[in-house]
């Protein structure tokens, strides 16, 4: 899909998102999205579904409730956006960064129960390879080496 036809829908998004007229949700299901530049866009509530997103840069994107369920996001780059942890995000095909990155997140979390707190620490050798863990491990790292 061509950048302009994609900043087009998102317009269009953005005034269905606002109640504005001329507003339409984004109905990107399927759609050829690699290497899109999708930086800061509003993607809540858009339908994504087995959309190639390999490549895309998504850095501070709002994802919420939109719907994922098997698109391609490998080699995209989720820095800084918002993630949807709800169904909506089934099937998704992810490189090991992205994974790698998700895991380091999971660690970074403190949680009240010991058998959830003893898994973390078996992920951590695992998360510390993120190129997030600096940032949310930094402790963990020093811990593990």
């Amino acid at each position: 899909m061509k950048q302009s036809d994609l900043n087009e829908i998102l317009k269009k998004h953005k005034r269905w998102i606002k109640n504005e007229e001329g507003g339409e949700p984004a109905d990107l299901q399927g759609a050829d999205l690699q290497d899109a530049d999708l930086r800061y866009a509003d993607l809540r509530y858009a339908d994504l579904r087995s959309a190639d997103l390999q490549g895309a840069d998504l850095r501070s994107a709002d994802l919420q409730d939109a719907d994922l369920q098997g698109a391609d996001l490998q080699g995209a780059n989720l820095d800084y956006s918002c993630f949807p942890l709800w169904c909506g995000s089934k099937g998704m095909k992810i490189d090991r960064r992205l994974f790698l990155q998700l895991l380091a997140h999971v660690c970074a979390v403190d949680v009240d129960d010991e058998e959830c707190k003893q898994v973390q620490a078996q992920l951590t050798p695992l998360a510390i390879q993120s190129h997030v863990a600096e940032f949310l491990l930094g402790e963990w790292k020093e811990r593990v080496k």
